[in-house]
């Protein structure tokens, strides 16, 4: 009778009920609220209903009336904004506020999008839950948001495909600190400065540094330690651009057309990109045709080397003097602020913010639909298991 009414229900709801998470708890927390505000703005609202879902960087979720807001301004929540997402995959599984004067409710989510920058969000660990909870999302499943995160098994695997990487090497915490001056050592005779340093698993250049000789080595590995156990160096590429491009789609997937970042710092950091409001972007970039179309090439072949699905930009760097592209990384939550590339690079292409929102949001739910037709039971010939 429940699954009866709930049924009607869904046939008198004429929009889609998008589940926007954001905040988390990780060092990106600030830039998914800002990502947040944009696509909330930015949603049609003539299609979709929004459900606002933020997590506070103590890993408390909120649902309710301008969640966002609150989060953003440190506002005050009661137990009765308090939710959460459950794991069972029957009937009842959906978004799940309970509290004094709102007893356990539970109701339909249609799609979920992730605006969760970084660990906890970026890194398969909501992907495995939506998974298990039998939700839609927007974007890359558990492999491919796992993989994309690590900066060094998406460079291993890059490789493996045939794409260009610059010289890098990686170690553990543990071994670091068991033997640094080895380490220190092997730095300076693979890799030599200038380099950079960086946590195998963040984003939005948290915790990364460029090091041009042992002592900023050292200051800028103890740096990164803070942010990860698995530390990725890598030898610099001088005088060379910063190209991005913005990929979309499942199984075949496009790319937009590349842009050149300009930073306003030496490298493209924290402050570069967020803060200072300096840096420039040039769209598209001012790139031979063979080589745009290289790195085009490239970027497709990343995202399906990782599994990827939905969206993803992927960096490269290429030399001035002889366009010499260098893969660098793959974001599969990139950047939704008012001045991030992705949606910028898709409007250089034709596709409108709002179009793109479509888009990737009818992307995660066709992604799921093809999913469900999948048999994941099997019977075996005697019933081995009851003895």
């Amino acid at each position: 009778m429940k699954s009866k009414v709930k049924n009607q229900i869904r046939l008198r709801r004429t929009k889609i009920r998008v589940g926007v998470i954001f905040g988390g708890r990780s060092a990106e927390h600030e830039v998914s609220l800002v990502s947040a505000t944009s696509i909330i703005n930015a949603l049609d609202k003539n299609k979709y209903e929004i459900i606002q879902i933020g997590i506070t960087k103590d890993n408390v979720w909120y649902s309710g009336d301008n969640v966002l807001e609150r989060i953003k301004n440190k506002g005050y929540f009661n137990s009765d904004d308090s939710c959460y997402i459950s794991p069972t995959s029957h009937t009842n599984a959906g978004l799940c506020v309970d509290g004094p004067k709102r007893p356990l409710t539970r109701f339909d989510v249609d799609v979920v999008f992730p605006v969760l920058h970084g660990m906890f969000g970026e890194d398969g660990t909501i992907q495995g839950l939506l998974e298990l909870s039998g939700i839609p999302y927007v974007g890359a499943g558990v492999l491919g948001s796992a993989v994309g995160m690590d900066k060094v098994i998406t460079k291993q695997l890059c490789e493996n495909a045939g794409i260009p990487v610059a010289p890098y090497i990686w170690f553990l915490e543990s071994e670091y600190k068991k033997n640094p001056k080895t380490i220190i050592n092997l730095i300076e005779k693979k890799i030599k400065y200038p380099c950079f340093v960086k946590p195998a698993n963040s984003g939005s250049s948290v915790g990364i540094s460029k090091s041009k000789n042992r002592k900023s080595l050292v200051d800028a590995i103890k740096l990164a330690l803070k942010h990860d156990r698995k530390i990725l160096i890598e030898k610099s590429i001088e005088n060379a651009m910063e190209i991005e491009i913005s990929v979309l789609g499942n199984d075949e997937p496009t790319a937009s057309v590349p842009g050149e970042i300009i930073s306003s710092n030496e490298f493209y950091d924290y402050d570069a990109k967020y803060v200072d409001g300096k840096s420039q972007s040039i769209i598209p970039a001012k790139l031979p045709k063979e080589i745009a179309n290289k790195i085009k090439e490239y970027a497709l072949l990343g995202f399906r080397s990782i599994d990827c699905a939905g969206m993803a930009r992927a960096d490269f760097l290429v030399t001035k003097n002889n366009y010499k592209i260098y893969f660098n990384e793959i974001n599969t939550i990139p950047g939704f602020t008012s001045i991030s590339m992705y949606p910028k690079l898709w409007e250089a292409s034709g596709l409108s913010y709002s179009k793109l929102l479509d888009k990737l949001i009818q992307l995660g739910l066709d992604r799921a639909k093809r999913n469900v037709k999948k048999d994941v039971h099997f019977t075996p010939m005697k019933e081995w298991h009851r003895k």
